[in-house]
């Protein structure tokens, strides 16, 4: 990228967010400090009217802006690829807004761009999972919940736990909300628990942003994710699986916390990271005659104990 072109999309940036810090724009283009430096004196220059604060960064004087700028071929058909995903991947309020604002950046693009976009469209698909439902993201409240986050908002929802099997009515300290795999969640102080609780969205069955709002300084979303990480107790699972039916498990063991694999000859070798044993011994015993178990020897005592209860419930069947 030539000079020019940077010092373009640098304003561009500046003006994308409240505040940008020198680091952010050097790591994005891959610059000095003191390029950035010598880059932001260029825009003084020219009239950008720019506040610096030091060891904060910088920001546009609110009012300012440019006209709206051409995107290449490259950045505008990012815009489809995201609308598919935002189409089957949020719920309905989001998918709403999102469709907005993409009229938005089209009404800018020139006639040629708004063909391609129309052509390209034809040829991105997002096909969801046929074994999950179709309407887990009908109603997912992502935007009640991105409000009430910013304006710190008690939320009070209806959860229903899977884990109890019943529904309960809870006020909540929204913290942050993220997708994981199918789903979407939400990091929340449990006012009922008194304890920070993760929440499945799809499981939320109603959901009321009160007006109360809480004054407690939570851990960030991201902190919240990296102790989960770390906290998880993960076992080491290796199994070798049948080549003439390795290629029946589809994506199934992305599920199960693939690692890796190689080749064992007539078998396939792979390595997995769970966090739960049990299930790993469900998800086994639908591969059974067609797969071994390297280790854990823990693993294939769960395993023998199952086939053990199902036989013994097959033979009771048996005889009534």
């Amino acid at each position: 990228m030539n000079r020019l072109d940077r010092i373009t999309a640098i304003m561009i940036q500046l003006q994308s967010k409240r505040i940008v810090k020198a680091q952010d724009i050097a790591d994005r283009f891959g610059i000095s400090l003191r390029t950035v430096y010598r880059d932001i004196r260029t825009l003084e220059m020219a009239g950008v009217p720019l506040i610096s604060e030091a060891g904060i960064g910088y920001s546009i004087i609110d009012g300012y802006r440019l006209p709206p700028v051409h995107f290449t071929s490259e950045e505008a058909m990012s815009f489809v690829t995201a609308e598919k995903l935002v189409e089957k991947l949020t719920d309905t309020a989001t998918r709403t807004s999102y469709q907005s604002a993409l009229y938005k950046i089209k009404a800018v693009l020139r006639t040629s761009e708004k063909e391609m976009l129309d052509d390209v469209s034809q040829h991105i698909k997002v096909v969801e999972n046929p074994y999950l439902p179709r309407d887990r993201h009908k109603n997912l409240h992502i935007e009640q919940i991105l409000n009430s986050i910013l304006q710190k908002n008690v939320l009070r929802i209806r959860y229903f736990s899977t884990a109890h099997l019943d529904t309960t009515e809870r006020d909540i300290e929204p913290i942050g909300t993220y997708a994981n795999g199918s789903y979407w969640y939400l990091i929340a102080y449990c006012r009922l628990r008194q304890a920070y609780r993760n929440f499945r969205l799809d499981r939320v069955e109603s959901i009321q942003r009160l007006t109360e709002r809480f004054q407690t300084q939570h851990p960030s979303l991201q902190h919240f994710i990296e102790e989960t990480s770390r906290q998880q107790d993960l076992h080491k699972v290796v199994l070798r699986i049948d080549k003439g039916s390795y290629k029946y498990l589809g994506d199934q063991h992305y599920y199960q916390g693939f690692v890796s694999q190689t080749d064992a000859g007539k078998q396939i070798e792979m390595t997995f990271l769970t966090t739960c044993l049990t299930g790993m011994a469900h998800w086994y015993m639908l591969l059974g005659e067609a797969a071994d178990i390297v280790e854990p020897a823990e693993l294939k005592q769960m395993v023998l104990d199952k086939v053990e209860k199902v036989r013994l419930r097959i033979s009771e069947t048996l005889l009534t």
